[in-house]
């Protein structure tokens, strides 16, 4: 069987940052989203990014990076469209998928090797990574038992639908790692204010 595939969610159309492209702010000098390709890659794990058809700066984002990608011709019908996308292109061999939104800059290749340690050990559960104080959050890996439940999700809401029946092994991140996201630019103006503080 091939490791867990990671999935990075880079299709959504950055609508609350008006005019801005939340994925190419920088952190530490590097655009978001690189940085979270980058911390993908580092975990020895396959990844697979989703990018929206309108936005080759994404793309030109991810050069020399040994990632595979896939275009999401319906970005706009939400999140749901890039985890279609993304779980009907893994191979049939790929055991589980993480699923990860490019827009959480605090996680890290060490966060995200715990939670693909946690699912090596969980006998086909699905694994979710939480805040420290235990606020769910992300990424999720999904068992490929659950793949096609994946592949017919519709709407915005991801996956949660499907987490509602299912026995959950929990991972604690640091700090907030797990649910910071960053969607407008008054917040990205904050997390900046408070990182030099």
């Amino acid at each position: 069987m091939r490791p867990v595939t990671i999935l990075v969610l880079a299709a959504g159309a950055s609508s609350r940052m008006r005019g801005a492209d939340k994925l190419l702010q920088m952190v530490d000098g590097v655009a978001l989203l690189r940085r979270q390709v980058q911390a993908a890659l580092d975990t020895g794990a396959p990844v697979l990014v989703a990018l929206p058809t309108d936005r080759p700066v994404r793309r030109a984002a991810l050069d020399g990076l040994a990632v595979n990608t896939i275009e999401v011709s319906d970005a706009d019908a939400g999140m749901s469209a890039s985890i279609r996308a993304g779980v009907a292109a893994l191979s049939a061999a790929t055991r589980g998928v993480a699923i990860l939104p490019a827009d959480m800059p605090e996680l890290t290749t060490q966060d995200l090797a715990a939670v693909l340690a946690a699912f090596a050990d969980a006998g086909g559960a699905v694994v979710r990574a939480t805040s420290a104080a235990g606020d769910a959050g992300h990424p999720v890996v999904f068992p490929a038992r659950l793949f096609d439940a994946l592949k017919d999700l519709h709407g915005d809401q991801g996956a949660r639908a499907l987490l509602r029946d299912e026995a959950i092994v929990l991972v604690a991140l640091p700090a907030r790692h797990a649910t910071t996201d960053l969607d407008t630019p008054e917040d990205w103006a904050a997390w900046h204010a408070a990182r030099q503080t």
